[in-house]
């Protein structure tokens, strides 16, 4: 008898083990979903947004943040990351509204689009991690914001690395035509005009997005586990009607917040870029992929990097190059 109870009770301590083991591995899967090279995918409330994003390498290392475009995620990033990590840095990659796992905090709160609005969001991003400066870089999106940020809040950002150099937009220049064949390249903006752009959009957005991604990077031989992997973060709740505003802002077509009237007029005067920049051209950038268009706009420690044969993806496309343009811009001094 004796013996059948030490067999009952060894048995009901395994269970009660297994079953501690189970709901802890649970809890951990919840706060810690590994994201592969890009480190560690996680929340936090930031401002507006509940923003995700993954963390990589030494917390006291040199903070780098990364921004991605659309219609495109954190993973155009999964190269750069390591070797970043390598170096040494502390890596942040967020998902910018309407992307990924970023949401807005109330459903009340409007769905802008508008370049200051997404720079703000970054501002409160670092606010809430207590991240004072760093290096920030990115490119379509990401490196408007990225500009943005080093223009209306310098103090902010260590070094900047932006792909197409000084993306800051203009409402009143956005106003004026262009000559057709430039025209052209920006036919998904006044295909956005509409209401059955924006629709087709809504239902297609998958295909759609593949299609600027051909378009955008013709010799970048992307496979379907690749593109697959970022077009998740287009099933964001808010995608389309993020997407959709920010180009209907651009062409005027919709008002942005009045909340961010200030910024905007400041941003409007052309500001100059003060802190310590690269900037990189491909062949996405066309006639102006040798950046001297822009580059009376930087006016602090600069330097100008053109990649041949890489479309408008660079981080995804060319990591090193990317993740070089990082380490270098780091080891500027003004």
């Amino acid at each position: 008898m004796k013996t059948i109870l030490k067999i009952k009770n060894r048995i009901t301590n395994a269970v009660l083990l297994i079953a501690f083991l189970l709901v802890n591995a649970v809890s951990i899967a919840q706060t810690e979903k590994p994201e592969g090279s890009l480190g560690t995918l996680k929340q936090i409330n930031a401002g507006l947004l509940n923003v995700g994003y993954t963390e990589a390498g030494p917390s006291n290392g040199t903070p780098v943040i990364l921004l991605h475009g659309w219609p495109y995620d954190i993973h155009s990033y999964n190269e750069v990351v390591p070797i970043l990590v390598s170096k040494g840095y502390h890596v942040f990659t967020p998902y910018l509204r309407g992307s990924g796992t970023t949401t807005f905090l109330s459903k009340d709160t409007f769905r802008n689009g508008q370049q200051a609005a997404l720079a703000n969001d970054i501002i409160a991003f670092m606010d809430a991690l207590k991240i004072d400066k760093a290096v920030v870089g990115g490119f379509d999106w990401g490196a408007r914001t990225a500009v943005v940020m080093a223009a209306l809040w310098p103090e902010r950002v260590k070094g900047l690395v932006s792909v197409s150099g000084y993306l800051v937009v203009n409402l009143e220049a956005n106003l004026k035509p262009l000559p057709p064949k430039a025209e052209l390249g920006w036919w998904y903006q006044y295909y956005f005009a509409t209401e059955r752009g924006k629709l087709g959009y809504s239902q297609n957005t998958y295909e759609f997005n593949k299609q600027i991604w051909q378009i955008a990077s013709p010799l970048w031989s992307f496979d379907k586990a690749t593109y697959d992997k970022t077009a998740q973060s287009f099933d964001n709740p808010d995608h389309v009607a993020i997407v959709i505003h920010n180009y209907r802002w651009r062409q005027s077509l919709e008002a942005g917040e009045s909340k961010y009237d200030a910024l905007e007029k400041r941003l409007a005067a052309r500001p100059e870029i003060k802190v310590p920049t690269i900037t990189i051209g491909s062949d996405f950038d066309g006639a102006f992929a040798d950046g001297k268009a822009y580059a009376n706009k930087f006016t602090g420690k600069y330097a100008h990097r053109i990649l041949k044969g890489i479309g408008h993806n660079v981080p995804q496309e060319d990591p090193k190059s990317f993740a070089q343009a990082i380490i270098d811009v780091d080891g500027f001094k003004n």
